[in-house]
């Protein structure tokens, strides 16, 4: 799939829910470059039968840990995902069939690290970031091995 094609269909419009605080071209490039990393939008489903989800790869103990530990507590979140959803309850199967739901969960993702959010045109920061926040130190995936994705969402948002 097209980067510029996800970034225009899903991504911006996805974030343009959030509060603008929120939505910057920082975050877009990292939820761009993340999902390069993951599947570079070509999956919806975990390769290998996990449960991850959508071309983010989120998982659905994860989605739902946000809504019942984060975004709950948070009405300027609850209400971007509701307005996005228009009437939709949330849930996580909707990680493989909205791909602007999928997008906006990953904005909320990278909003709930505890890391500062990567500067924007930072390759390399938005690969460290996704694997301490994403991958995790138990994953299988490297900084190395990621930087490639994330250059590629550079590129695109040049």
């Amino acid at each position: 799939m097209d980067l510029g094609d996800v970034l225009r269909e899903w991504i911006k419009p996805a974030l343009a829910f959030l509060p603008a605080p929120l939505n910057t071209p920082a975050r877009a490039q990292l939820v761009l470059g993340i999902g390069n990393k993951e599947t570079q939008y070509r999956f919806l489903r975990q390769i290998g039968g996990g449960p991850a989800r959508g071309p983010w790869q989120m998982e659905p103990a994860t989605h739902d840990d946000m809504w019942t530990n984060f975004i709950r507590y948070r009405p300027e979140l609850q209400n971007a995902a509701h307005r996005l959803l228009a009437g939709t309850t949330p849930n996580a199967r909707l990680l493989t069939t909205r791909m602007d739901y999928a997008a906006l969960m990953t904005g909320f993702h990278t909003y709930r690290a505890k890391a500062a959010l990567p500067a924007y045109g930072d390759a390399m920061e938005q690969a460290t970031f996704w694997k301490d926040n994403f991958n995790t130190k138990l994953g299988k995936g490297t900084v190395a091995g990621a930087l490639p994705f994330f250059q590629q969402a550079v590129k695109v948002m040049a």
